[in-house]
């Protein structure tokens, strides 16, 4: 190689080492400008919060960093500052701000301060948490047996809406709202409180209390002792009612909290008797007692409370009225019908106490009725005025008068409206045949429309068509024998007002006659409800009357479900249960498949049948 090339390197690589140590050196005094960030904050409380920062670039090196904090915004060093103390050389740091006023905003920023001053981060905001209220409580007044009035003061809402205030009390100490409590509005400042149906004779602890978002706030606890309240006592029902006497009674459930000295009944012809009124004396305490009223007179209304008595005064039970019997008479028809008229019934042949019976009235005690079925060819009675044999027993002389030393009466058979006059001493008997009459019957007022008696539940029977009028049941084509209904409610009186039918249907229809003086009637329409039928739950499929059957009918179709028996669209009157032997609000009867069925029902019988066609 020649000299000159070598030289010519030699000088290329001095240049080059010059200039690469030139830059070395100047690359190493560059440094970057200090530079700080305030990240987040978390852990807020009432009275604290921590705040991150985080150092982007430290310069020639931080004296001290951390958090400067006010108010108001740009806070700086000069405001109010937390200085991060841990140490190491994390670029990240936490700092926790405490002793914060509670519901405040603040404005945060981190700082770090080298030789040639202080830098900031970027500002932050955050609001403490409330606490809850301070709240004072009221002392007790107006004390009773039960009742007291309270109250307070929410004197610091806690930095949020106070939503409830109220006193909670009990008999155990500091209670809270698990226990008895009021509800007295909301916000700040005073309130009253009632408290109600305390015991009698019992001491109480009560606070104040208020609710924000922070939760409840309790004032300090105060105790009251309340007075010694009225017992509490019921009256037993009026019950062994008779012309002169009556037994009643009472309970006393609750002492008042003092002893109770007396209790008893009062009674009079006026609502609402007191003590001052007449009484009876039942003892002392608590608890049940009975008690005899005698020296009353008969048929006569009277009203009876039950009272107890203690320091704090009389209380009273609720009025109970009954009225004594009058002078009404109940004779027996004893007889060699009897068996075969009123099978299943347990009554005998010639026993007057086991016998059908005739009574009077209180506004006519002398004038006595009743219906007697007899149902042999020729039927062989008397009249018994006692339950036994002692007399005096009657016959018919044979002019149609009651004599006591006349043989039996012989009838035929019949279904008998059978009166009595007990001043002079006669009688009737005559055979009835009833049926339905008006305006809603099928020959409208013309003629009665004939029912059938069932000797086995002692009622007349049948089922028809109406239309949306009127009826009555009369008898024998002769309006002397024919009852209504004033209220329409199913009691009936002689000649009384027509009965409305509202809804054209077909209606089973029962006369019950067999109460002497308390005559009752029932007009229903029958049909089927429930998950089985086209209208599930909703509303009745109607049944229809079935005049060679006897029952009320029905084919349609049927799903898988259950269904009823319910009268008049109404669920007061319904039937389930066990086909062979229905019952009054009975389980629902399960259908099996789909299908379409016929269905029967008998309202009497209380039976029905369902087949699948």
């Amino acid at each position: 190689m020649k000299k000159i090339t070598i030289y010519r390197i030699l000088a290329f690589l001095f240049v080059a080492a010059a200039v690469l140590g030139s830059c070395t050196k100047e690359m190493s005094e560059v440094r970057l400008q200090p530079t700080l960030s305030t990240s987040q904050t978390f852990n807020i409380t009432s009275d604290s919060a921590t705040v991150v920062g985080f150092v982007v670039a430290s310069g020639d090196g931080f004296l001290e960093r951390g958090v400067c904090y006010n108010t108001s915004a740009a806070p700086t060093v000069e405001d109010n500052k937390v200085a991060y103390t841990e140490g190491g050389n994390s670029a990240t740091f936490n700092v926790v701000l405490s002793n914060l006023t509670y519901a405040t905003k603040y404005y945060a920023r981190a700082y770090a301060t080298s030789e040639d001053g202080t830098v900031y981060g970027e500002e932050v905001t955050f609001t403490t948490l409330p606490v809850v209220p301070t709240i004072t409580t009221a002392d007790i007044t107006e004390v009773t047996g039960n009742s007291a009035t309270g109250g307070g003061n929410v004197t610091v809402t806690g930095g949020a809406d106070v939503t409830v205030r109220g006193i909670v009390f009990g008999t155990e100490q500091n209670p809270t709202l698990a226990n008895s409590k009021t509800e007295d509005g909301e916000g700040g400042g005073e309130f009253t409180s009632l408290l109600a149906g305390l015991t009698g004779n019992t001491t109480y602890y009560v606070r104040a209390y208020a609710t924000n978002s922070a939760g409840t706030g309790y004032g300090p606890q105060v105790t009251f002792t309340t007075l010694v309240d009225l017992p509490v006592v019921t009256t037993a029902s009026a019950t062994e009612i008779t012309k002169t006497t009556a037994v009643s009674g009472g309970e006393v459930t609750y002492d008042g909290g003092g002893e109770v000295t007396e209790r008893g009944i009062v009674w009079a012809l006026n609502s609402e008797p007191t003590v001052d009124d007449n009484k009876i004396n039942g003892g002392a305490g608590t608890g049940a007692f009975i008690l005899n009223l005698s020296g009353l007179e008969k048929f006569t209304t009277y009203h009876v409370r039950a009272y107890a008595i203690n320091s704090a005064g009389v209380a009273y039970g609720n009025n109970v009225q009954f009225t004594t019997l009058g002078d009404n008479l109940t004779w027996n028809l004893p007889g060699d019908y009897v068996e075969a008229s009123y099978p299943g019934s347990g009554m005998t042949n010639w026993s007057p106490d086991n016998s059908p019976q005739v009574k009077s009235t209180i506004d006519s005690p002398d004038n006595l009725e009743g219906y007697v079925y007899m149902a042999n060819a020729s039927n062989q009675w008397k009249f018994a005025t006692q339950m036994n044999w002692d007399g005096p027993n009657y016959g018919d002389d044979g002019a149609g008068n009651l004599d006591p030393n006349a043989g039996n009466i012989n009838s035929p058979a019949g279904y008998y409206k059978i009166n009595a006059n007990a001043a002079d001493l006669t009688y009737t008997a005559v055979a009835t045949v009833w049926g339905v009459i008006g305006s809603a019957t099928p020959m409208s007022w013309d003629d009665e429309t004939p029912l059938v008696y069932d000797p086995e539940l002692q009622v007349w029977k049948g089922g028809m068509h109406l239309t949306a009028a009127e009826i009555k049941f009369r008898a024998n084509h002769d309006w002397g024998y024919n009852y209504g209904s004033d209220a329409a409610d199913g009691t009936l009186g002689a000649g009384a007002a027509n009965i409305p039918i509202a809804e054209e249907d077909d209606y089973a229809i029962t006369l019950d006659l067999s109460t002497p003086n308390e005559y009752t009637y029932s007009v229903n329409r029958w049909g089927l409800i429930g998950s089985a039928t086209p209208n599930g739950w909703d509303s009745d499929q109607n049944m229809s009357w079935d005049e060679t059957g006897r029952v009320f009918t029905i084919t349609l179709d049927l799903v898988a479900g259950e269904m009823k028996f319910r009268a008049n669209d109404d669920w007061a009157v319904n039937y389930g249960g066990d086909l062979n032997a229905l019952s009054a609000g009975g389980a629902n009867i399960a259908i099996a498949e789909d299908g379409n069925y016929t269905i029967t029902f008998d309202p009497w019988g209380l039976t029905a049948t369902v087949t699948k066609n």
